[in-house]
């Protein structure tokens, strides 16, 4: 594969290794994350992420949550961090992105911060003959590679959820944010019991969806 058109879900990204330092205040706090090259937004949390991040819901009881793609761990971390009784998966297919979230997670969450598990596969290749079920799935969708394989992992979320589990994601509007919202609300509206845009800003919408 060319190194200009590799994307960064590439199980093993073959780019010059480079590490950067990003540090971002999210909902209060002030995190350092580290990453490298062939990483999403190595240089910079990106804006749909930090848009995601200040308005996705975290519920306060114990639950089991999972940040789905997670690059380098931003949403897990602070998932983690803001529900400490909560248990926090974190996914990605990256080799390189897993690597940066296990050190986020030891340099940015105390021992307190509650159980954070790192796993290696796509999408929800990591539970497969596990009898695993979220309470919240959360998501910034690598959409680059098409809606289409977004909107069939849709399709498939409902059987990773507990009842009245919530799936949460941000879409830019340019990617297909308005054509994701209609196409769920036609095709999928039978699987989930509330499909909900929360939130619009910045050419960002953060949907909100749950489950019967």
């Amino acid at each position: 594969m060319d190194k200009k058109s590799q994307h960064y879900s590439t199980h093993f990204p073959d780019v010059r290794v480079k590490v950067y330092s990003v540090p971002e205040s999210l909902r209060r706090h002030l995190y350092l994350f580290k990453t490298v090259t062939g990483v999403f937004s190595f240089k910079k949390l990106d804006l749909g992420t930090k848009v995601f991040i200040k308005h996705m819901s975290i519920p306060e009881k114990e639950n089991i949550l999972l940040d789905l793609g997670c690059g380098y761990g931003a949403i897990g971390i602070v998932l983690a961090r803001s529900s400490l009784q909560s248990t926090v998966y974190l996914t990605d297919i990256n080799n390189r992105a897993l690597w940066c979230a296990r050190e986020n997670v030891k340099y940015n969450l105390s021992e307190s911060s509650g159980k954070v598990i790192v796993l290696q596969g796509n999408y929800f290749e990591p539970f497969k003959n596990k009898s695993i079920k979220f309470d919240g799935i959360y998501m910034n969708p690598p959409l680059r590679k098409g809606r289409r394989e977004f909107l069939t992992l849709c399709e498939e979320i409902p059987l990773h959820l507990n009842s009245k589990g919530l799936f949460q994601f941000v879409i830019k509007k340019k990617m297909g944010a308005e054509y994701v919202h209609n196409y769920l609300n036609k095709h999928l509206s039978e699987l989930f019991e509330k499909i909900e845009v929360t939130f619009k800003r910045s050419g960002y919408w953060v949907f909100y969806l749950t489950t019967f």
